[in-house]
């Protein structure tokens, strides 16, 4: 998503026809824009090529009581989900941009999340009951009725979705997944590196989603279960020695993983593979029809690691060893920790 920015309100086009709808919804929200610029403050904002605004996210950190909500939320660090809108174009912007969400969650230490939405947004509604929000109760104010949705992170809902982007830990296996440079960027975008182009991340459906589906000929894959963890690891660029080219960047959840051959027909196959999926139609097509590369495996994209490390660290700090198979390469849980210590990963998102 090479158009998404944390911008100034001050440098927003107010007039721009995407804030129609929203000052249609809230009677003072041109004002509240102007307020915002006043005040220095920022929000995400996607555009498209021709620089018209697509997407637009603000968020806001709440201390204390909440009592413009009904019941009220108790004490806390809240994140509020003050404006959200995008425009839909079957490129899971609704996901990338509720990633974007808990990751502002996660950075500011916020206790809970809540967003109000009309009935009439049933899809919004969907998507972060998807995610764990619940229904917490309703704001009434001169525009009308909102639900008031909450995400309470001190809950364990027992749901890899539900608990995203935290992990549960225990009693799971942890894993070294190797992907390579050329797939690595474009199927996970916040963990691009300093020295890639930020041209490779497209708004396309494979970058924005929280989900991924991942083929390869590695049949290590077939041994992942729902609830393992997965460190991704970005293979040499051959730019330079591995030991300096070659990474870990990200943590991610296994929802599950299968054999290309469970399914049927090719349609079948692109139904479940295509909208997650970094390879093309195309490609998709020819791998169906070859087995190519037969093992599959999707997972949640769920925190990019803060300080990339290098093979040579892992080696000397973590404990891999060098000679190993380091495609699908199991991991201990003391390895794993230090893999997030070393990272940078906030220890909020661990469950236990």
């Amino acid at each position: 998503m090479e158009n998404l920015y944390y911008q100034n309100f001050s440098e927003l086009n107010f007039e721009d026809a995407f804030f129609d709808s929203l000052k249609a919804d809230y009677s003072e929200f041109n004002d509240w824009l102007y307020k915002k610029a006043e005040s220095g403050e920022k929000a995400y904002v996607l555009y498209d090529n021709r620089g018209q605004i697509e997407g637009f996210l603000y968020l806001k950190i709440e201390h204390d009581v909440v009592t413009d909500v009904n019941p009220n939320l108790s004490y806390g660090r809240h994140l509020k989900v003050g404006t959200f809108k995008f425009n839909s174009t079957g490129t899971r912007r609704g996901e990338r941009f509720i990633k974007k969400i808990f990751d502002h969650a996660i950075q500011e230490k916020a206790d809970d999340i809540y967003v109000t939405v009309f009935d009439k947004h049933n899809y919004l509604m969907n998507l972060f009951c998807k995610y764990g929000f619940e229904i917490h109760g309703r704001k009434e104010t001169q525009n009308g009725v909102e639900n008031v949705l909450l995400r309470d992170f001190s809950v364990n809902k027992g749901d890899l979705l539900k608990n995203y982007p935290r992990i549960q830990t225990n009693g799971v296996n942890k894993y070294i997944l190797s992907i390579y440079p050329a797939f690595h960027s474009r199927m996970l975008p916040d963990s691009i590196l300093n020295n890639e182009s930020h041209d490779l991340i497209q708004d396309i459906s494979h970058a924005n989603s929280i989900h991924k589906i991942y083929l390869s000929a590695m049949d290590g894959i077939s041994y992942f279960n729902p609830g393992d963890i997965i460190i991704t690891y970005r293979t040499s660029d051959k730019k330079g020695p591995a030991d300096y080219r070659s990474v870990a960047t990200s943590v991610c959840v296994v929802e599950e993983s299968r054999n290309i051959g469970d399914f049927p027909t090719l349609e079948a196959f692109l139904k479940y593979a295509q909208s997650y999926s970094i390879f093309t139609q195309e490609e998709l097509i020819g791998f169906y029809n070859s087995k190519k590369y037969p093992y599959i495996v999707r997972f949640t994209y769920n925190a990019a690691l803060s300080n990339r490390i290098i093979r040579k660290r892992l080696i000397e700090e973590v404990g891999m060893l060098r000679g190993a198979y380091w495609g699908v390469l199991g991991i201990s849980d003391s390895q794993f920790a230090q893999i997030l210590e070393l990272g940078a990963v906030d220890e909020s998102i661990i469950i236990n």
